[in-house]
């Protein structure tokens, strides 16, 4: 029986879209109705190479359904390819050409041999969100376009969150690229700024690839490593403020036989510095008395086991239930479930895998919070929280009440302007 799902966090796989907006000169070329790129496209500062609402779309109609919408598909290539100045094209099929049959592959092999930079990659909503669709994504643009090559020493490839869906994520994967630099790494990546087909190329070099986060991107991971030979480290916690990262860098640091003396160098370097600024309102976290004890995180699993770890581990704060919000695949859940209770000083954090917002919220009203509530969630959580006289921080997609160009949470300091935030919300209540 159907379910009313509400506030989903998600959206279809064709959303997926816009991690091809985020690799600098690259197309996305959907197979799918008129309405489906309008209603995926998202304003939040997805332009990219292209404007999010423009892009070439086959925007089939019912004589496509009933005949077929190959011959548009393939003229929409070719006129793609001559009009866009792009170095990589995306094709991707939404539901409709899915169920009707439509052999998008074969038209796009055809280009392929031609020598275009066209990939293929299938999107149908039915099959998954736009996490899933993120990661069918890579798998195309690994067996459809990457290429061997040689390996070098200290390359590193970098796998994060997923573009556009975390507002923070051009920050973030620049804050662990500089802290693999730090430490005598080559980091590469294929997303945001300056970072192209050309970094799509050396993602075959590279002597291992690392990937930071629970569970998104480890398929991508193991068809890396079964197409090139190349190893990975599944790191699966965003690392933010000290205690984390510095577990971070120690790990990465062995798996790639780093000096430990150099990187215990670069971690004394920054806690040290992390912990001034935290000494320096040391007062304030001990006399504050707006900031509860108990805290709550509606977030994907990517943030919300990150900030979980870093309000227990480095603020003392006690969780209330953690919120996992982006449909994680079941056989996943267990592993991210057993880092929830893996937290320092013996506490364990309650954590409800749940895509329906309408029982996240009756959740956090019936909990009793001691004091006011501290919420980290999307925009939905705004109005809850007020109406229960709490602390609220938009973290987590949708955003609606926050701009961000390059901010970050990761490392060290992303979990200083973490605290900055929280507590720029905790005294405005004194104002």
């Amino acid at each position: 029986m159907a379910k009313i799902l509400d506030k989903q966090r998600y959206k279809c796989a064709l959303a997926a879209m816009q991690s091809v907006q985020a690799i600098e000169r690259a197309c996305p070329i959907l197979h799918s109705g008129p309405g489906c790129a309008q209603k995926l496209s998202d304003s939040t500062g997805s332009s990219g190479y292209l404007s999010p609402q423009i892009f070439p779309c086959t925007s089939i109609n019912e004589k496509d359904v009933v005949f077929g919408g190959v011959k548009k598909l393939e003229t929409t290539i070719a006129n793609a390819l001559k009009v866009i100045d792009a170095d990589l094209f995306v094709v991707m099929t939404g539901c409709i050409p899915e169920i009707t049959g439509d052999d998008a592959m074969e038209v796009v092999s055809r280009f392929q041999d031609d020598g275009a930079p066209v990939v293929f990659s299938s999107m149908a909503g039915f099959k998954g969100n736009n996490y899933r669709g993120h990661e069918q994504l890579i798998d195309s643009i690994a067996n459809q376009f990457m290429q061997s090559g040689n390996v070098e020493k200290g390359l590193v490839n970098i796998w994060a969150d997923m573009p556009y869906q975390d507002l923070f994520w051009l920050g973030n994967i620049r804050e662990l690229e500089r802290l693999l630099r730090e430490i005598g790494l080559r980091p590469n990546t294929i997303f945001g700024y300056q970072r192209g087909v050309e970094n799509i190329k050396m993602v075959s070099r590279a002597e291992f690839n690392l990937l930071v986060s629970p569970w998104l991107g480890l398929q991508n991971m193991k068809t890396l490593e079964k197409r090139f030979g190349t190893p990975f480290l599944h790191y699966p916690i965003l690392p933010v403020g000290a205690t984390e990262t510095s577990k971070f860098l120690r790990t990465v640091g062995e798996f790639a036989k780093i000096s430990s003396e150099k990187v215990e160098a670069v971690i004394k370097e920054h806690e040290d510095y992390f912990y001034y600024l935290i000494s320096r309102y040391a007062d304030l976290f001990l006399e504050n008395r707006v900031i509860n004890k108990q805290f709550s995180v509606v977030a994907d699993a990517h943030y919300a086991l990150s900030f979980t770890k870093f309000l227990v581990n480095d603020l003392g704060l006690i969780p209330a239930k953690q919120f996992v919000t982006d449909d994680t695949p079941k056989h996943l859940q267990e592993a991210i479930r057993a880092e929830f209770q893996n937290l320092n000083y013996g506490i364990k954090a309650d954590v409800d895998f749940q895509t329906d917002g309408f029982k996240i919220h009756e959740d956090i009203r019936q909990h009793d919070y001691h004091g006011y509530p501290l919420v980290l969630g999307g925009y939905y959580e705004k109005e809850l929280t007020e109406s229960l006289h709490g602390n609220y921080l938009n973290v987590s997609w949708p955003f609606l009440d926050k701009v961000v160009f390059d901010n970050f949470y990761v490392g060290y300091t992303g979990g200083i302007r973490l605290i900055e935030d929280i507590y720029t919300v905790a005294v405005r209540r004194f104002n």
